[in-house]
């Protein structure tokens, strides 16, 4: 059963904050969303980063013009469990509380409830249908660790969502600080369980999304290089391409652009239009 929490009128439609039993998750879990005033034709899937909830994105980005505009609701949920105690969990900002990654962990303690994959790919999409009747035209997009989500969910489950965006994503996380501790954390030693969440991985695995995806990363980001390697992820792309004529990317490097949601608000209009262009 879902409940409202608390809700504001917001550009003519409704910004509504929400909690409900996880079934996947074993636990309450909490989500946001904007539905427009009128006919909501289509759906755009938000995952939030490191230390985010699921209010960040709807109260910072100033998205919700452009999706009133286009007709599409947005759902953003939270970035991990909460109200556990887990061996580890509020260490850390990277890892346990605030840190899901996208990922369905399988080391103990955490398998139980951390599948922050299943929960936005099954129990997310299957809200969508049933509470908010958006039967397809579902698009997916995130930052830095939702960026990642994004793209790896995207390209596994590119039937589902039929477009995919991310700002600042982790693209290569199997080769980055922050995913080499999360997965060794929730996944264990052997490297060959990471590799269906790394998008790099994926993309060389022969997964891709019939459509391009486009990415936008700042120039003047503190992670760029050591954490989110963005050239990385075009160079798969690019050699996939050549090769098997597959995933088309559009990554622009935004100059003087940091990490922050300034950042994000500046191209959401972009990205808003970007994934209304691909329904139908």
């Amino acid at each position: 059963m879902m409940k409202v929490l608390k809700t504001h009128k917001n550009f003519e439609g409704t910004v509504c904050f929400w909690e409900h039993d996880s079934v996947i998750t074993k636990t309450k879990m909490k989500f946001s969303t904007f539905t427009p005033n009128g006919e909501v034709r289509s759906a755009l899937v938000w995952l939030s980063g490191l230390t985010c909830t699921d209010e960040n994105f709807i109260t910072k980005a100033g998205a919700q013009k452009y999706l009133a505009q286009a007709g599409m609701m947005v759902i953003c949920p939270d970035t991990s469990p909460r109200g556990l105690d887990l061996l580890g969990e509020h260490e850390s900002y990277d890892f346990g509380s605030g840190a899901g990654f996208y990922l369905n962990a399988t080391t103990a303690g955490y398998r139980d409830h951390y599948k922050m994959y299943d929960y936005v790919v099954q129990e997310i999409y299957a809200i969508l249908q049933t509470e908010f009747k958006i039967k397809k035209n579902i698009a997916i997009s995130g930052h830095s660790m939702g960026g990642h989500g994004a793209l790896v969910i995207g390209l596994r489950e590119s039937k589902k969502f039929k477009s995919v965006s991310a700002f600042a994503p982790i693209t290569n996380p199997m080769n980055a600080p922050w995913g080499v501790k999360v997965f060794t954390g929730y996944l264990g030693e052997d490297q060959k369980d990471w590799q269906k969440y790394d998008a790099c991985e994926l993309i060389k695995s022969g997964y891709y999304h019939s459509k391009a995806i486009l990415i936008d990363q700042g120039t003047a980001d503190e992670f760029l290089e050591k954490n989110l390697r963005p050239q990385n992820f075009k160079n798969a792309c690019d050699k996939e391409q050549q090769q098997n004529q597959k995933q088309k990317l559009n990554l622009r490097m935004q100059d003087g652009y940091d990490h922050s949601y300034y950042f994000i608000a500046t191209f959401i209009e972009d990205h808003v239009r970007f994934h209304s262009n691909h329904f139908s």
